[in-house]
């Protein structure tokens, strides 16, 4: 029993520093940061609230503080590009 209250503890714990260190969208580069790069997504939706999700997703896991929209075009299937930063 002690070790699946364990268990879920490093989960939780796990679960809880991913979310604060998610990216931050950003309108010019940040300070202190450099630019990593870009990435691209698109989404089969015209939802751009769907892209920009996608999009900090992608800059989360490529383990970015912060990352800035530079493209997003399309009407139907929307398409998507962001600079990086850490």
């Amino acid at each position: 029993m002690k070790t699946l209250t364990k268990v879920f503890s490093v989960i939780a714990l796990t679960t809880a520093s991913f979310a604060t260190f998610a990216a931050t969208e950003v309108n010019s580069a940040p300070a202190g940061e450099y630019s990593a790069g870009t990435i691209s997504t698109s989404v089969d939706s015209g939802n751009v609230d769907a892209l920009n999700a996608k999009l900090a997703a992608k800059a989360t896991q490529d383990g970015a503080r912060s990352y800035r929209i530079i493209t997003s075009v399309g009407e139907n299937n929307l398409s998507g590009s962001a600079e990086i930063y850490k």
